[in-house]
């Protein structure tokens, strides 16, 4: 009887540099981000990542998500952690071919570990930090962050019924991280959204040739904390750059380099709010209407600020 052949398969795989099979959300809109930046960065780099929904979903002891030596210390310390690590790998001569990049959520980029990105900055290492905007403490309830946006109903900016202020949700305008950065003296600074994966792509190949501090902050919807669709990140991450509301834009040597510009007329911010559970109390009665020409006059000084038009 003739033996049976063998057939051996030779297409090669390569490990994905953030595996699927991760603890997120369905159509998790920062892990559509993580996922382009893993790819944009490549093996030869070292992640400092900070705690939050990122961390909790991609390493939950003893498996990782990541094909990319990684670590995560404290909520606070991110940035500290890859200051180490870049000098550790100054005194093994290995700087310039490994990249160090430190990353974590709005939470710990925005508030909790606001001073040690700034010293990380003010040392002018040679370091690019993502951040993960997600617009709240998704990880832990959502609670509101300094860079949860006017009139979202948090856990901690809960929208009510009554006449107050209070009763539209937040009350704050969201912190500017991109002047906050800028004034650091960043040669490299952007932002962008999930709407638009390939320009997550392009932005950090850009901070990537950058020699110095690099910030790229990327606007990521969350699916139970925004209340959208599992379908829906994409989507609603373009309306917020296309009605000005979170515009495109590049930074280089602290000039104005490239910005994506928004329609004329732009889309009108009730069509991004209405999409979001976290925005339903405003489409309801006087009070909302107000807060809602409040968010537009936002969009508009946006696209003025920025000439997007």
């Amino acid at each position: 009887m003739p033996q049976a052949k063998t057939i051996i398969n030779k297409t090669k795989t390569t490990q994905p540099l953030l595996s699927p099979g991760h603890r997120a959300c369905a159509g998790c809109g920062q892990l559509l981000a993580a996922r382009m930046v893993a790819e944009s960065l490549g093996p030869n780099t070292v992640i400092a990542n900070a705690t939050g929904c990122l961390e909790v979903t991609t390493s939950p002891y003893p498996e990782t998500s990541w094909g990319i030596p990684w670590i995560h210390s404290l909520f606070e310390n991110a940035p500290a952690v890859a200051s180490g690590i870049l000098a550790a790998l100054k005194q093994r001569g290995e700087d310039k071919k490994i990249k160090v990049v430190a990353q974590g959520g709005d939470g710990s980029t925005f508030d909790i570990g606001f001073g040690l990105l700034s010293g990380m900055w003010e040392r002018g290492e040679n370091i690019l930090y993502v951040c993960y905007d997600n617009e709240a403490y998704s990880n832990t309830g959502m609670q509101a962050s300094g860079a949860t946006p006017w009139g979202s109903n948090t856990t901690t900016t809960p929208a009510g019924t009554g006449g107050t202020i209070d009763a539209i949700g937040s009350h704050q305008r969201k912190k500017d991280m991109i002047a906050i950065a800028l004034a650091h003296g960043l040669k490299y600074v952007a932002e962008t959204t999930t709407g638009y994966l390939m320009d997550i792509k392009a932005k950090v190949k850009k901070a990537l040739e950058t020699e110095g501090p690099a910030y790229i902050q990327i606007l990521s919807p969350c699916v139970p904390g925004w209340r959208i669709k599992p379908d829906q990140a994409v989507l609603i991450g373009k309306l917020a750059a296309q009605t000005g509301l979170y515009p495109q834009l590049e930074y280089v040597n602290g000039e104005l380099a490239s910005k994506t510009k928004v329609a004329d007329p732009a889309p009108k911010v009730d069509e991004y709010l209405k999409a979001q559970g976290r925005f339903a109390h405003l489409f309801k009665g006087p009070r909302g209407a107000e807060q809602l020409r409040y968010i537009q006059d936002i969009a508009d000084e946006n696209i003025r600020k920025y000439s997007l038009r």
